[in-house]
């Protein structure tokens, strides 16, 4: 929950610094320019709709996977709709912003997947394209970041020099960030919904 919590607060943060927004998020605020919802429906609704499709090409999700769909939406509505985290207009502090976002978004990203309770539905997506596909993870993920990125532009999703940035230093964050707690993203094994179904199931046959 801290780092659905701390995912959240990380992407007001880069929303509210108004210097554009990374792919994902250019996509899930045209999305909801043009739904008229919130941006935190807008996300939960394509979480929603990426567990779908992982579900229907036989791509593993844990209960984590559900609550990012869940709960990180709803936390991204909470601050936004209380402004519980300020905006800026001035070009500095707004920089300065989408780095302390980029880092606790990162921060996010370790509390979340040292959980071990699976990967988010969008990390998962490309671990079923890059199956699908045989191709290099690098290659598809990049592939997804400029699907998403054109679309959200076309449905009014913010793109700025924010946008470039993002794109660029988030795994540099990422990265650093597991460094420091020493987290080898390689060892995390992560407990699967079905394995909790197959555990129950032989509990009650015995």
């Amino acid at each position: 929950m801290i780092g659905y919590f701390l995912y959240a607060f990380g992407i007001v943060m880069t929303i509210n610094a108004q210097q554009g927004l990374a792919p994902w998020g250019v996509f899930h605020q045209g999305l909801s320019l043009q739904l008229n919802i919130t941006l935190g429906s807008a996300v939960n609704i394509m979480g929603a709709v990426i567990v779908i499709l992982d579900l229907i090409l036989g791509e593993r999700i844990g209960w984590g996977t559900i609550g990012n769909v869940i709960f990180i939406g709803m936390f991204i509505d909470l601050l936004t709709i209380n402004n519980l985290i300020p905006v800026f207009d001035n070009t500095i502090p707004s920089f300065l912003m989408i780095f302390i976002g980029m880092f606790t978004i990162s921060l996010a990203a370790y509390f979340y997947l040292s959980a071990q309770l699976g990967a988010g539905p969008r990390d998962g997506l490309m671990i079923m394209l890059t199956k699908l596909a045989n191709k290099p993870v690098g290659l598809i993920r990049s592939s997804i970041e400029v699907t998403v990125l054109t679309i959200g532009y076309f449905l009014g999703g913010s793109v700025g020099w924010g946008t470039l940035i993002m794109s660029l230093g988030l795994g540099f964050f990422i990265q650093t960030t597991f460094r420091m707690f020493k987290f080898d993203v390689k060892k995390v094994e992560h407990k699967y919904i079905h394995q909790d179904f197959a555990f129950l199931i032989q509990k009650l046959k015995k």
